[in-house]
């Protein structure tokens, strides 16, 4: 199912004395999410990814714009119309019930035309039990679960009704570092076998990029950029993208760029052959620097972690933005920790230049 979002916004009033401005949560919000693709909503907290969620499935209502499910226009369609399933951050399972009976539930509720017999709901529920290999656990209650299965088990709920679009809100949050690399990898299988279109709400920039088909950065309710994950990665059109995608972050100088060449403090660190002569931000990837005792970049060495496959350069430099820099070269490099400087050439393919007041992307 395509999703079409037309200049949507969302606007909270103002609460009392207070608080009298009116927040604007999501903000002329427009893309198109391809069918069957999985979309993660990106953007620190507050940046209006869940209220996009909840507009999505109905629970809010846009102040304008429009929400169409292929050519279906739903903006104004109440959710238990949408064929929407749900997926919220603490699951939000009933605790009395079984949980066949939490998956049960939706089916249980349809009237008219669309309710099931007790054996086609039956077969539905063990169908989806095996999809998300949770058949074993029929019979326990959501307390007697761990965190991975009560999650296994909101999935199954929203994917019985077999919806047309599955919606999930930060669903991982609550797991532990390697319950969670597990289970995002189930949920790309899981949404990879049913086609489902789906979208995918979190912070995490590392889950975001390892099983979405695109990502939308947001930030203050507005879309900064959406495509591809590497394709974002490789080239953000501003500086906040930039600084927001990546593990280790960017680094970013103070830089300028001066009769066709970008200097970083006094050094002339990269050809920028075309540009006017302006002050710029220089943003460098982890992985951009080249370790080369006669490099443009002169750096202040800290200290060197070894990380196995690869060594990280920590470093100091005073046009740098933050209070140090990361390298990331490879492990068959050899640092001379004994000396209080580390130099470094750089590729030109993982330097960015940002317009110093916009912070708008300037290609070179």
């Amino acid at each position: 199912m395509k999703i079409v979002l037309e200049k949507l916004t969302k606007t909270f009033p103002g609460r009392g004395r207070k608080n009298p401005e009116d927040v604007t949560a999501v903000d002329d919000f427009s893309c198109e999410i391809p069918d069957g693709e999985l979309i993660a909503l990106l953007g620190p907290s507050g940046c209006g990814k869940s209220t996009t969620l909840n507009l999505l499935c109905g629970l809010e209502s846009p102040t304008s714009g429009r929400i169409l499910f292929g050519e279906e226009d739903i903006t104004d369609l109440p959710p238990e119309l949408r064929g929407v399933g749900m997926v919220f951050q603490n699951y939000a399972l009933y605790p009395h019930l079984t949980v066949k009976q939490n998956i049960l539930f939706p089916l249980e509720n349809r009237k008219g035309k669309d309710r099931l017999s007790k054996e086609e709901m039956e077969s539905r529920v063990m169908e989806t039990a095996r999809l998300v290999q949770i058949e074993e656990l029929m019979d326990r209650r959501p307390k007697e679960l761990s965190g991975g299965q009560q999650q296994r088990v909101a999935i199954a709920r929203a994917l019985v009704k077999m919806p047309r679009v599955l919606l999930l809100d930060e669903p991982l949050s609550n797991l532990d570092a390697r319950l969670r690399l597990k289970t995002r990898e189930e949920i790309r299988k899981i949404q990879k076998k049913t086609g489902i279109t789906t979208v995918f709400v979190t912070h995490d920039q590392d889950e975001a990029m390892s099983i979405s088909d695109r990502i939308a950065v947001m930030r203050l309710g507005v879309l900064m950029q959406m495509g591809r994950p590497q394709e974002v990665y490789d080239d953000p059109l501003n500086l906040f993208v930039a600084k927001f995608l990546g593990t280790p972050p960017i680094n970013v100088f103070e830089g300028r760029v001066r009769d066709g060449k970008l200097y970083i403090g006094e050094e002339a660190v990269l050809p920028a052959e075309g540009l006017a002569d302006q002050e710029v931000f220089a943003g460098i990837r982890p992985e951009g620097f080249i370790l080369q005792e006669d490099g443009p970049l002169t750096c202040e060495l800290n200290r060197v972690e070894i990380m196995g496959r690869d060594i990280s350069v920590i470093a100091s430099h005073p046009a740098c933005a933050g209070q140090t820099l990361r390298a990331i070269i490879g492990a068959e490099s050899k640092v001379d920790t004994a000396s209080p400087a580390v130099r470094f050439a750089l590729k030109p393919g993982k330097v960015l230049l940002f317009d110093r007041e916009t912070e708008e992307r300037i290609r070179f």
